[in-house]
């Protein structure tokens, strides 16, 4: 035993960890105990127990209704939709700004832009949307009054799912963005050179050059768009309120809920919930891993 300790104390990644970096990281690590590992050890007690603190699977059981396997396609729906489209714009206005924007200016400004819209979202995002798309918004009125265009009458309804959606988007879009740039910029151009010197054109080189190259980043980033809106309750709720029956709203309902509620319900679909955002962000990871060997 002490010759195993001698070889681990001699290991150069041991030696290189200290006593102040470890001290220096310890708030994160207690933070993360704090906020994450706590509360998911909370939900899974009691997930297993029913209000009387005693042992039953019966919380397991009263998920299989319909109002739970809706609430799970609505949101597994919405998150694939945003994601798709998310990520397909997010390449598009990747490919326009990284290959074929020149100035350096209007690049960082669409840059500056997407960091701030990829994190306004919630209540304040909502809001925004129904000042803008609501019943009395400002493009409403201007399209009706101006042009006689009733986009209600059309059908459409900033409260519905297709609503909520294009909600998402705004800072779907942006997030795409910012995985997919660093991306697009990294592609060697030593590739697209010897396609060219080999005949390839412009399509044969993205179809069989970049884009397999790019489709591990592309994949990533629809992992974790899914887990992004997948996991969103804020914007919905104050957007819709009810009329969208997505988990985390449903969630929302059984915790703080007069009507519904039911902790121990609650605490299963939290639990699923984490199950699915873990499952796609673990994949984004990989994925993400696998991208950066193809463009060292």
């Amino acid at each position: 035993m002490s010759g195993i300790r001698a070889g681990l104390a001699s290991t150069p990644y041991l030696n290189s960890i200290d006593g102040p970096a470890l001290l220096a990281t310890a708030p994160f690590f207690i933070f993360a105990i704090v906020m994450m590992v706590m509360p998911t050890v909370a939900l899974l007690v009691t997930a297993f127990v029913d209000k009387q603190g005693a042992l039953t699977l019966a919380n397991f059981v009263a998920i299989a209704t319909p109002e739970v396997a809706d609430a799970f396609m609505a949101s597994a729906k919405i998150s694939g939709a945003t994601a798709v489209l998310g990520t397909l714009f997010g390449l598009i206005l990747a490919l326009t700004v990284g290959r074929g924007m020149a100035s350096q200016k209007v690049k960082a400004a669409v840059m500056t832009f997407c960091g701030v819209a990829s994190h306004f979202s919630g209540i304040p995002l909502a809001f925004a949307f129904i000042a803008t798309l609501g019943r009395l918004g400002l493009v409403t009125i201007v399209l009706r009054n101006t042009f006689g265009i009733d986009i209600y009458a059309a059908g459409f309804d900033l409260a519905s799912f297709s609503g909520l959606a294009l909600t998402y988007l705004f800072f779907q879009v942006p997030i795409a963005l910012t995985i997919i740039m660093p991306a697009i910029e990294r592609l060697s151009t030593r590739t697209r050179e010897a396609a060219e010197i080999l005949g390839a054109t412009t399509t044969q080189y993205w179809r069989f050059v970049g884009l397999p190259i790019l489709w591990p980043t592309i994949l990533g980033s629809l992992a974790l768009l899914f887990a992004n809106a997948f996991g969103g309750i804020a914007t919905a709720y104050a957007l819709t309120g009810t009329a969208v029956n997505v988990i985390p709203i449903l969630l929302y309902a059984q915790i703080r809920g007069d009507v519904l509620h039911n902790e121990q319900l609650g605490a299963v679909l939290a639990l699923l919930m984490v199950l699915v955002m873990t499952v796609a962000i673990s994949l984004y990871l990989m994925l993400r891993v696998h991208a950066e060997r193809w463009l060292k």
